[in-house]
């Protein structure tokens, strides 16, 4: 006699070995990016109508009264309206459409500037004149995409997908171009206008820094050296001996103020790296280095003398952050030229965990690339290694300063 013994499925329920394996639950079987192209299609006929209706109402009373005193005013106010539609459907794009875009900067009002010129700017503003032809524009458009999804529904259910993504590559090359910030000349002035404050900041530090130094350093030494020969000038003919062991004191004085203003000027601009190029000044930076460095530079030419100035001196600051921090036992410099950009490449084997963030010297050395167009990098991951790459733009050297500069070398503390 045989028995025969319940087998247990997957949701845990108990069915005979005859019985034949359930379906899976029913699902919708478009993903989820369909479903939400779909309802960007079918929202588009309720945002359009909203849309021109409102844009419509302000355009037409603030043309019909632009010839009094409250129409411009009102222009104004319906550009800035535009700007909310505009910020709206930037949105509703980003959400259903994937449509990533940038939002426009705000109106570039000068600071003080009276009612008339903040007015003159409103009317002038790119960004609400087009946001407002895209409402205008957007009507027609949102009645046949409107008719064509919601037909596809019931009649077209197999190719729906298709045509939802074929409207909506329609909406998307719409959003892209009336909606995008005024264009990449507005960015590109916004970028300027950054890094020129960068620049003056940077050369405002340098000047209180060589200021420092002077007045801390040499300046003192030399009031030192002053106050020193004056005694020795008044003890010449009472105690020859005592004169003269403080004018060897003083020309001890002499030296150090000499080699503290030689490093001053070295700080300033090197004069090896106006003489000879950027190859012999790195290998000569290279070589007060505390650690064992590999300095390789391949340059067809030099390159003008700020762009070449940069270059020395991030070198300069990635090298002395290896002897103080690094902890490495090796390290090595490449520059060299690809088509019109310089770059340059700083590695070495120590610890790692290099970061451009908290305010550190290599986020001065991030600003003080970009404002010169340039870009800085770091891969520093935790134990090592690290390696910081720094990318210029080429400028060419003009008149008779122009020459070789290629220079392969080997250095050590």
């Amino acid at each position: 006699m045989t028995s025969s013994s319940p087998v247990h499925g997957p949701d845990g329920g108990g069915r005979g070995r005859g019985d034949e394996r359930l379906p899976r639950p029913p699902a919708f079987a478009f993903p989820a990016q369909t479903w939400k192209e779909i309802a960007y299609l079918l929202g588009n006929l309720p945002v359009g109508i909203v849309c021109f209706i409102l844009t419509l109402v302000w355009l037409a009373v603030g043309l019909g009264l632009s010839v009094t005193v409250v129409g411009l005013p009102l222009l104004a106010l319906g550009l800035r309206f535009s700007r909310l539609l505009g910020r709206f459907e930037r949105n509703r794009a980003r959400a259903l459409l994937s449509v990533r875009i940038d939002e426009p900067s705000p109106l570039p009002y000068r600071p003080g500037s009276g009612f008339l010129s903040r007015l003159w700017t409103s009317l002038r503003d790119p960004v609400g004149w087009r946001a407002t032809l895209y409402a205008l524009i957007r009507l027609p458009w949102a009645v046949v995409t409107f008719a064509l999804t919601l037909t596809s529904l019931f009649v077209a259910w197999p190719v729906l997908p298709w045509i939802a993504r074929g409207l909506t590559h329609a909406d998307r090359a719409m959003v892209r171009g009336l909606l995008f910030p005024s264009d990449e000349l507005e960015r590109r002035i916004a970028e300027l206008e950054s890094d020129r404050g960068t620049v003056v900041d940077t050369a405002a530090a340098d000047l209180r820094r060589i200021e420092r130094d002077l007045h801390d350093g040499a300046q003192a030494r030399l009031v030192a050296l002053a106050m020193g020969l004056g005694l020795a000038k008044e003890k010449l003919e009472e105690d020859p001996e005592a004169a003269a062991k403080m004018v060897d004191e003083a020309h001890g004085e002499v030296k150090l103020a000499l080699q503290e203003l030689r490093d001053l000027a070295r700080g300033i601009h090197p004069a090896i790296l106006t003489d000879r190029g950027l190859g012999p000044a790195l290998s000569a930076l290279s070589a007060r280095c505390t650690v064992p460095v590999t300095v390789s530079v391949d340059l067809p030419q030099r390159p003008a003398p700020a762009i070449e100035g940069i270059a020395y001196f991030t070198v300069s600051e990635l090298l002395q952050n290896i002897s103080k921090h690094s902890g490495a036992r090796t390290a090595e410099v490449d520059v060299w030229r690809t088509d019109d950009r310089l770059l340059i490449q700083v590695r070495d084997d120590g610890h790692g965990g290099a970061t451009t963030d908290g305010g550190t010297g290599l986020a001065g050395l991030t600003e003080r690339l970009s404002s010169v167009d340039g870009l800085f990098a770091v891969d520093s991951p935790p134990g090592g290694p690290t390696s910081v790459t720094a990318e210029l733009p080429w400028r060419h050297r003009t008149g008779s300063a122009a020459g070789t500069a290629v220079a392969h070398s080997r250095s050590g503390a």
